[in-house]
């Protein structure tokens, strides 16, 4: 199997150097993952990587509008399904992928493998001992997430497959994949450890949190960060290791 990256032209604070779009082929057989944006100038990358290639799919990983939109665009033009967890904003598949589903491209198998937290949507894709990991996990960063406990959930789960590399939709191509899965894990453990800390020292918000514990963050960044909080804030409680009440956050009595 052959994969080669087209760099989308969208570098920001969350895209990193842009989005990693990936051609994969095998024989003369090709999928498309993560198209990105609808920015003409990409499209046609995309195209020319393809080249003589037969296209069977166009696949997304989950649906922000850094990875999906040029989907659609991309798969009536090339003739091709796409291929995603669930419909989204400027997305909608025209086959849905569930948990363990196979794709095949010539003579290996593309498996998706649902991985929510970052998204509820969001999916990772397996090929023999290669997974192209979205942005479940980045190279260079860690990720905005929706939901903490189903993102360490998965986070176990791609740690269980031990893939030797991951191809991650922000970033360049991780190879020590282990210390790197161990390193997201202990950096979400570290930030609830804080939250809770922030707490016991008298913060009772969202906002007194995020002052302790993001302190000195960019601005533009502030926003998110209180929002990151606040999703940790969801498992913590729903943990039993902080409690709300109309005072505010606090430490369980018992």
């Amino acid at each position: 199997m052959k994969i080669e990256r087209v760099l989308a032209p969208n570098p920001g604070l969350f895209t990193g150097p842009g989005t990693n779009t990936y051609v994969l082929s095998d024989s003369s057989l090709a999928i498309v993952l993560d198209p990105g944006p609808v920015i003409d100038v990409h499209i046609e990358a995309i195209e020319i990587a393809l080249g003589g290639l037969d296209p069977i799919a166009v696949m997304v990983t989950h649906t922000h509008r850094d990875h999906a939109p040029a989907a659609n665009i991309l798969g009536q033009t090339l003739g091709v399904e796409v291929l995603g967890y669930a419909p989204g904003p400027e997305f909608e598949p025209t086959r849905m992928l569930t948990n363990g589903q196979v794709v095949t491209l010539g003579e290996v198998d593309v498996v998706a493998i649902h991985t929510p937290g970052h998204t509820a949507d969001h999916l990772c894709y397996r090929i023999a001992d290669v997974v192209f990991s979205g942005d479940h996990v980045m190279g260079g960063s860690t990720v905005v997430i929706e939901d903490a406990a189903a993102y360490m959930q998965s986070l176990k789960l791609m740690a269980g497959l031990r893939p030797a590399h991951l191809y991650p939709g922000h970033g360049s191509r991780i190879d020590d994949v282990s210390v790197a899965i161990t390193e997201y894990i202990n950096h979400r453990i570290e930030r609830e450890y804080e939250i809770v800390a922030a707490v016991r020292s008298g913060a009772v918000t969202s906002e007194d949190i995020t002052e302790v514990v993001y302190a000195g963050v960019d601005p533009m960044l502030q926003a998110a960060a209180q929002r990151q909080v606040q999703v940790q804030l969801v498992k913590l409680v729903e943990e039993g290791r902080l409690e709300t009440s109309d005072d505010g956050l606090s430490i369980p009595s018992t």
